[in-house]
């Protein structure tokens, strides 16, 4: 993993709202869509071609969840890689904003 090249935005969304619960595929877009203020709204087409790679990569599996709700529905939880993958992204996108501060690139870091 260190030498992994950075997650995209809509791979970290999707990784980032299974963190807490596994979910079903619409329940990934409702989550990233209120997450991101409507700024991330992700078609199906996309949202499955990415299970199928994360998937493929060993980051996400498809779990038996059938508290959460609707039991014909797929749901999704994050292995340990994938746990291990959110928490390197977020500390990779921690230390840009900690530089961008540091240069007083963001509203507010001035003086």
């Amino acid at each position: 993993m260190g030498d992994r090249q950075p997650v995209s935005d809509q791979l970290f969304h999707i990784l980032l709202s299974l963190v807490d619960q596994p979910r079903h595929g619409y329940g990934i877009l409702q989550e990233v869509e209120a997450r991101t203020d409507g700024g991330l709204v992700l078609g199906s087409g996309t949202l499955y071609s990415a299970i199928k790679r994360i998937r493929a990569w060993g980051w996400v599996v498809e779990v038996d969840a059938p508290q959460l709700g609707d039991p014909r529905r797929k749901y999704y939880g994050l292995t340990e890689v994938g746990r291990q993958v959110v928490q390197a992204e977020a500390r990779r996108l921690e230390t840009l904003v900690r530089h961008a501060r540091a240069k007083h690139a963001l509203p507010g870091s001035l003086g």
